[in-house]
Formats: structure tokens, sequence, C-alpha cells
């Protein structure tokens, strides 16, 4: 018969115990690591607190706490937000109801005062974005609110930059989205433009008609001073060729040296001329035409030279209608 080997329960026991051990020291540093280690996004700010006091502000990138002393709250965006608010009435200066939408740009500069100088900065920045505006279009009646819309966002900037620096936020811009005054305001000032355009549509057409008239009249103006002048360039240029015409005709005559039988001639074809006019009903003979009909007849063997002469020392005149 065979005795059984006397098992170690003490033994085993201490092994058991010893792995617990190495497992729950295990987990413990690793805990103790992932409290350590912190890493902080890039446009993220990080606040730590040391036994329930602000200790400091964690960068980006990787940081080392004490673990089960330092605790870091959570993250701050350090980016330039934008926030659209719901419409808000407002009552302008000549008691009319609008309902304006804004939109606010702010971005957190100091993370510790974001945390710590305000409870929540985002309905912070919503109800003093409100009261300003009520504040500012408040004082203004119905057109200077549609119109100064540059002034209101300004004012509003200016504001809201002040009361929110000790809070560790700056605000870049403050924009009015919309501007929406009451049903029966706007009726009334879409006639208030539609006539203002139809006036402005009857001024333009009235301008433009008179500018049409003045340039036709002007037209015709320069057009008669053209003509004119036209005329005179003509009649001074004619005249100019008649007088250059009777100096060759003149100095022909002179270089050609005619005798009285050519003058003679050429006079009695120019004398019909007289009356070539159908208005005329009296014209003149001068006394030189019995002198010329003596020279063409004593030129083509006319009669007594002497009787000739003594018919034509008397001259005279005829006339006729």
């Amino acid at each position: 018969m065979t005795i059984p080997a006397r098992v170690d329960v003490g033994g085993f026991v201490g092994q058991i115990f010893v792995v617990v051990l190495l497992v729950v020291v295990a987990i413990f540093v690793v805990v103790v690591l992932f409290r350590s280690i912190r890493i902080v996004p890039q446009a993220y700010a990080g606040v730590v607190e040391r036994l329930g006091r602000y200790q400091r502000t964690l960068s980006p990138g990787l940081n080392i706490l004490i673990p089960f002393v330092d605790r870091m709250l959570p993250l701050v965006d350090m980016r330039e937000q934008v926030v659209s608010f719901p419409p808000q009435p407002v009552i302008t200066e000549d008691n009319l109801v609008v309902s304006i939408d804004t939109v606010v740009y702010f971005q957190v500069t100091d993370a510790r005062a974001a945390t710590y100088e305000i409870n929540n900065y985002l309905g912070a920045v919503e109800q003093l974005a409100t009261t300003t505006l009520r504040n500012v279009v408040g004082g203004l009646n119905l057109e200077e609110a549609l119109t100064s819309r540059d002034n209101i966002n300004t004012q509003l900037r200016v504001v809201l930059d002040e009361a929110t620096g000790k809070w560790g936020i700056r605000v870049s811009r403050v924009e009015l989205k919309a501007i929406d005054p009451p049903l029966s305001i706007q009726d009334s000032m879409e006639k208030q433009m539609r006539a203002e355009r139809d006036r402005r549509a009857a001024i333009l057409t009235a301008e433009g008609s008179k500018q049409s008239q003045i340039l036709e009249a002007e037209g015709r103006r320069q057009a008669e001073i053209l003509r004119a002048e036209g005329d005179k360039t003509a009649a001074v240029l004619r005249a100019e060729g008649e007088a250059q015409a009777i100096q060759y005709v003149f100095d022909a005559i002179h270089k050609g040296d005619p005798d009285e039988k050519l003058l003679a001639y050429q006079y009695l074809q120019t004398l019909p001329k007289i009356s070539e006019s159908a208005s005329n009903k009296l014209w003149i003979i001068p006394s030189e035409f019995t002198n010329a009909l003596n020279s063409f007849s004593t030129a083509f063997g006319g009669g007594d030279k002497r009787t000739n002469s003594a018919d034509t020392g008397a001259g005279g005149t005829t006339s006729t209608s």
C-alpha cells in the first residue's frame, strides 16, 4: 500500500498572492502612466488644477502631470469661433418692433480667465450682444437702423470687446445678418420704394428728353453755322475766282493789244445780257452803243463816216417795258 505525498498548500497560496500582486501593480502603473501623460492637440489649451487650485495652463503637445494630485479640466478651444444667435425682437426709436439676427466672431485668448472668470462665456456673449443691440438700435429709427448697419456693427464690437476682455475673450467682428421689420411696414416700404422708383424713372425720362432736345437744337445750330460758313467760303472763293478771271482777261486783252473793231464786237456781244433776267421791265442803252455800231459798220464797209459821227454825237437812252 502506497502513501500519497503531502500537498504544499501554503506555497500554492503564496504563488497566487504574488501573481495577483503583480497584476495589481501592473494595473496601478498603467493607471499612473495614463494619468500622468496628457497630450494636448494644436489650437487647444488645458487648465491644470493641483489639489483644487489653478496650477498652470498646458500648451499643445506632450505634458506630464502628477498622478492623483493634478487634474486637467476640459480642453479650451483657442480658435476663432463664429456663433449665430437666434433673432431678437428690438424696439426702435419710432416704436417699431424689428427682428434682428446677429453673428459674433470671437476668440479665447486666455484659457485661465475663460475658465475661472465666467461660468459660461458663450451664453454671456449672447446675452451681452442682445442687450447691447437693444441699446444701440433703441436710439435709431427704422430707416436709420436699416441704413446704418456698419455703424451698429462697430458699436456692438467695441462694447462687446471691452466687456469680454476680462473674460479672456477677444471679439473681432459683429455682423447683423438680417433686420426684419413687421409685415405691414414691409408693405408700406415696398410701396414707397415703388413710388420712388417711378419718380426717378419719370425724372430720368424727362431729363433724357430734355437732353435730346438740347442736342438736337445744338446740332441744328452747328449745321446752320457750318452751312453759313460754307456759303461764305464759297462766295469768297467764287469772288476770288471771278476777280482772277477778270484779271486774266484784262491782262490778256492788254497783252493782245486789241483794236477798236474787236472791242466793238465784244461790246455788242455783252450788251444783250442786260435783259436776260425775266424780271427786267426797263433797261437802258448807253450812249456808247451808237459808237459801237458806227465802229462795227465802218469796219465792214458801212456808210459815210461823217454821217455816222454826226449821228453818234448825240447819245440817248431807250426804255422798253
